[in-house]
């Protein structure tokens, strides 16, 4: 517990947490993961479907097999900024809240935890790298099983999960009780780090990061495989599958939630100009060619 303890955060009130301020920003905080339906909204709809199908295809199998495929590590090899400049096209399917390539929002989220925390800049490259993972998406991987919030498999779905109510129609470990129940799989308290998270980017880029035996400190590397966990660190969902211990993971992920989520705007960094920085930090906590 030395490296948490390092970089503990004592003032923050974590009730004011998902309420960050206005300024964060360009629109109304209620208006950002606006999921309701309207079949009239194309955005709106392919964010819809680009959940159904996740929702009806990722289960225990699948995720295994996704592992078993992407966990050799053998579909490219390159540094941090060609990755990151591979996102220039890519569009997240699932996000409502902003259409633009993926790369903006990196350094969008980047900028806003380097403005916060000028002093944790392990910190700054764990926003920028956070999404990296979405790389697959060039690989032959559908966007559902990329993207958008992440739940574990082998267990119910908890009712705090995006589109809940219709879209696991079909999906058939609902028909399996070694899965269907509140526990499935798993046994009381035992600690989000042992689930199998639905397979997508977070997943993937936390293996990554391992692989390559990142200098990032232990909790970076959980920020970026649960961030997208929104069912538990914002739903209050999986509490019974949790420990004390997930509490500070909750705490930095909800932390980081502030610069993933609010920062989306259509105000556009000078990437070029940032990169000088950004590639000091990639020295020093991620360097030279990867193994994704």
């Amino acid at each position: 517990m030395r490296l948490l303890q390092e970089h503990k955060i004592d003032f923050i009130d974590p009730s004011e947490l998902l309420r960050p301020e206005t300024s964060f920003a360009d629109k109304c905080l209620s208006k950002f993961r606006d999921y309701t339906i309207d079949a009239a909204d194309p955005l709106k709809e392919r964010v819809r479907l680009t959940y159904r199908q996740m929702h009806l295809n990722q289960t225990v199998d699948f995720v295994k097999n996704r592992h078993n495929k992407w966990l050799k590590f053998n579909a490219l090899r390159a540094t941090v900024r060609e990755a990151l400049e591979k996102l220039n096209y890519l569009v997240d399917e699932s996000d409502p809240d902003i259409d633009l390539p993926n790369i903006v929002h990196a350094f969008q989220a980047a900028e806003r935890a380097r403005e916060e925390f000028p002093q944790f800049d392990w910190l700054h490259l764990t926003a920028l790298v956070h999404d990296l993972g979405k790389i697959m998406a060039f690989y032959d991987e559908p966007q559902w099983a990329v993207v958008g919030d992440t739940f574990p498999v082998g267990c119910a779905w908890s009712d705090s999960i995006v589109y809940r109510k219709h879209s696991f129609q079909g999906n058939p470990d609902a028909d399996n009780p070694q899965y269907n129940s509140k526990y499935g799989m798993y046994w009381p308290q035992c600690g989000i780090d042992n689930l199998l998270m639905s397979w997508g980017h977070d997943e993937y880029m936390y293996q990554v990061l391992k692989h390559n035996k990142t200098k990032l400190p232990d909790i970076a590397c959980k920020i970026i495989r649960f961030h997208s966990f929104y069912p538990w660190h914002t739903g209050g969902d999986y509490q019974h599958l949790a420990t004390t211990e997930d509490e500070e993971t909750k705490k930095w992920v909800l932390i980081f939630n502030r610069y993933d989520l609010y920062t989306k705007s259509e105000k556009v960094p000078d990437i070029d100009a940032l990169w000088p920085y950004y590639q000091n930090l990639i020295d020093k906590y991620l360097p030279g060619v990867l193994e994704f």
